[in-house]
């Protein structure tokens, strides 16, 4: 995965800015759409800045899992916060990379969010909350992560309350 090498001249007084790249091929996804809902959260929180939500097969998602995680194998979603966890940044504001990998995803999805369209909502706003600071550590922590998570997917994503399969745990 390639990281930009500039910020895309994002104006700290707009609305924030998600560029995504959907560079694998195994899931046919409709990666805009994902941007999308990572931008209704980000403006959900008042956040400015620009966020890249990068779309990944298993190959380039493990060799980042072992790199910056130091776990073996392919994960799901992987969240690196950069200008998001600084009080003090100025423009241009980078708050992060999200990266999925929507193989992992399909495969969890029967036994979690029930669809892979759901599991991608899900992974999409857990990544964009990580790069906002939330984490699920401990208990009080993912229980915060949980609510938030299930309280925006209702608002942005379902329009309503989770549909009937849909399973809200943390995945390891």
């Amino acid at each position: 995965m390639d990281d930009p090498d500039e910020p895309t001249g994002v104006d700290a007084c707009s609305a924030p800015t998600v560029v995504v790249a959907d560079e694998q091929t195994d899931v046919d996804i409709d990666a805009a759409c994902w941007g999308e809902l990572a931008t209704a959260v980000l403006t959900r929180f008042d956040e400015q800045g620009e966020l890249t939500l990068s779309f990944v097969g298993r190959d380039e998602i493990a060799a980042l899992n072992a790199e910056h995680m130091g776990k073996a194998g392919p994960t799901d979603v992987l969240s690196f916060p950069l200008d998001a966890a600084d009080p003090h940044r100025e423009p241009p504001i980078l708050l992060g990379d999200v990266v999925v990998c929507p193989a992992v995803a399909a495969e969890a999805a029967p036994r979690h969010a029930g669809t892979l369209e759901d599991e991608l909502a899900l992974l999409t706003v857990h990544g964009v909350l990580h790069v906002l600071g939330f984490d699920h550590v401990d208990a009080d922590d993912a229980a915060e992560m949980l609510a938030a998570e299930r309280d925006l997917l209702s608002g942005l994503y379902w329009q309503g309350p989770a549909p009937a399969g849909f399973s809200h745990e943390v995945l390891s």
